[in-house]
């Protein structure tokens, strides 16, 4: 009598995404990312997506996402079509932040990025240290979690300027159990033990942007099925902060690869203001794509 076979599960197609912020023009640290992106879909099979990052209405243009995609083009990146803009999800993340607002984990935040380099300052005088994050920027003061109902209507009602910030131990209590991430890149490998309290009390949301990096990012992953995160380093220690939002709003956790950084001749990452590294300026001297994948080793 012969034996039934158990059919092998499906497999799952890998989704890799490329998530620039059309505030600037790409550089070669963009063209490392999107590049490792492409290679990384092309030899698991996976497929590539492309996600405008546009949340800041303000710095973001529609001359500069045009740019971004004329370079992605130049550069042969293979990207699906249509091209996810953040823009057009802003309910989506509100959502997001209802869900967290009706669990009591978040509240209003009032001072001033002003009022908070003051009181850092005025409290470091004497050689004390306040707490800082991974990025090196002071943590938020905590008193407003505990303020009353009525003190935080009162405030409300006194200015429209204000952010709603995570309550960081509310959300780790939420949570219950320690958090990590598997990790494939140029760094730690294995799994990793994620710290979001290192990040303190994170913002979720602004009264000039309706929503946060952080927010955003992880409500979009999950949205469009990303099975893979590849991003540069400096983000290495943010993921923390995205597992710990994944867990509390019962998101899927993708597998993250932190790739090195391209580095400007001070030894510092590349950013959007230094225009000799921006894609365009290279383009204009002559450098074509294969150039490109030379200067940032692919």
């Amino acid at each position: 009598m012969r034996r039934k076979t158990m059919a092998a599960p499906p497999r799952q197609i890998p989704v890799f995404r490329f998530a620039p912020s059309p505030n600037g023009r790409l550089h070669l640290g963009h063209a490392l990312s999107a590049l490792t992106n492409a290679k990384m879909a092309a030899e698991t099979g996976g497929r590539l997506l492309l996600r405008i990052e546009d949340i800041d209405l303000t710095r973001c243009t529609p001359e500069l996402e045009q740019a971004v995609l004329d370079d992605l083009d130049w550069l042969g990146i293979p990207y699906e079509r249509p091209v996810r803009r953040q823009s057009e999800h802003f309910p989506l993340y509100r959502q997001a932040l209802d869900t967290l607002i009706a669990r009591d984990l978040v509240y209003p935040a009032f001072l001033t990025r002003g009022e908070v380099k003051a009181r850092v300052a005025a409290f470091e005088e004497n050689g004390r240290v306040w707490p800082r994050d991974p990025d090196g920027a002071p943590l938020y003061p905590t008193e407003e979690r505990n303020l009353s109902p009525e003190e935080r209507a009162g405030k409300l009602a006194s200015t429209e300027r204000h952010a709603l910030r995570l309550d960081m131990e509310k959300a780790l209590a939420a949570v219950g159990h320690p958090l990590s991430w598997q990790e494939t890149g140029d760094g730690k490998r294995g799994e990793i033990s994620a710290d979001p309290a290192a990040w303190g009390d994170v913002v979720l949301w602004r009264s000039d942007a309706p929503g946060s990096y952080h927010l955003a990012v992880t409500v979009d992953d999950a949205a469009q099925g990303i099975t893979h995160v590849v991003r540069g380093l400096d983000l290495f220690h943010a993921t923390s902060v995205h597992r710990l939002l994944q867990d509390l709003l019962g998101l899927p956790q993708p597998i993250y690869h932190h790739h090195r950084l391209v580095l400007g001749s001070d030894g510092r990452k590349l950013s959007k203001s230094a225009g000799d590294t921006a894609l365009a300026s290279l383009r204009a001297d002559g450098k074509i794509p294969s150039d490109i994948r030379a200067m940032v080793g692919i």
